[in-house]
């Protein structure tokens, strides 16, 4: 009997021990920023603490965790393995997060969520509960403007269709040209102004047949613009004679938020 006792306060024990190693941490914002609400237990309304509806990015510590839309994990779920994840919108659950609880370990989960990008950089510039920050003073700030862009529209405009034989013009402009040529000279030279008469005749009256030979076509054009919007600042701040940079996505204040003991960044 005491060795089952015992076995099962071990096993208990184990749990609790799992259940403690798993760490996750809701983010009020995308990125990673505002109010953050960490949990090392399945927490089974997030209502009682407040952050019911508010996460919009989560950091997975350690373990894999089940994520729910309404309280007690129920509604839509999905399971996040360890990473970092900026935005929940991609994955439908932002502002939806209700309950949260560790998963058991697997290889695959129906409802996974993808995994975070490849090539997302270290985030260890988030800030985490408990620690100690403070304000130091903003030295420079770049603003890194963006690739030029391509603008595209359409016109609509008449186009000159290769000229072509008209027969009606040709004609016309024959019968015209002899008579005229006929009424010049007389005799052999009355002949031959007759022929070439008719001939530049039928030439001008396909020209003048061609003139009207034109349509209407909408016609593609495109040119390069600036984009004067930035990507991102760069901006670099001073702390205990080091020069520190991070790459912020909106323009920084006065001063920037640190680790008050590595100088660290913290958003």
């Amino acid at each position: 009997m005491n060795k089952t006792i015992k076995l099962a306060v071990a096993a208990a024990a184990m749990g609790l021990a799992s259940q403690a190693f798993a760490q996750i941490s809701l983010y009020e914002h995308d990125g990673w920023r505002g109010r953050v609400y960490s949990a090392n237990g399945p927490v089974r309304d997030l209502a009682r603490t407040g952050y019911n509806d508010r996460a919009s990015s989560v950091v997975v510590e350690r373990g894999q965790w089940e994520v729910c839309s309404d309280a007690g994990f129920r509604g839509r779920c999905m399971v996040l393995r360890r990473g970092s994840y900026e935005s929940l919108s991609q994955m439908g659950m932002n502002d939806r997060i209700s309950s949260v609880r560790p998963a058991k370990a697997r290889d695959r989960y129906d409802n996974e969520a993808p995994p975070p990008p490849i090539a997302q950089p270290s985030y260890e510039w988030r800030r985490r509960p408990s620690e100690r920050l403070i304000d130091v003073p903003v030295r420079d700030v770049h603003a890194v403007v963006g690739t030029p862009e391509q603008r595209c529209w359409v016109e609509r405009q008449q186009v000159q269709e290769a000229p072509r034989a008209n027969p009606g013009g040709v004609i016309a402009g024959a019968l015209i040209g002899g008579i005229l040529g006929h009424q010049v000279g007389g005799g052999t030279g009355r002949d031959v102004a007759t022929a070439g008469g008719a001939i530049a005749g039928a030439a001008i009256g396909n020209n003048v047949a061609n003139q009207n030979n034109t349509s209407t076509r909408d016609v593609r054009r495109c040119e390069n613009v600036s984009n004067p919007k930035p990507e991102y600042w760069d901006v670099s701040y001073d702390y205990r004679g080091v020069t520190h940079h991070v790459q912020m996505s909106q323009p920084p204040g006065r001063t920037v938020t640190v680790n008050a003991k590595t100088g660290e960044p913290r958003m």
